[in-house]
């Protein structure tokens, strides 16, 4: 093999590694919004949505 066609695969090859070495690292640090629990603002309505109803009422 050529030497410029040796660097490119070194450096290809460098480069994919850190390209998934960067995927773990973020998908390890993130959940799936569909895992967590009910959070306060889902089971307790918001404000908005308070005044809302209020000003239907009137």
């Amino acid at each position: 093999m050529k030497k410029n066609k040796i660097v490119f695969l070194v450096l290809a090859a460098i480069f994919a590694l850190c390209m998934l070495w960067i995927g773990i690292d973020m998908s390890s640090r993130t959940t799936f919004p569909g895992s967590k629990r009910n959070l306060k603002e889902r089971i307790a309505p918001s404000d908005t949505v308070k005044n809302n109803v209020k000003e239907t009422k009137d």
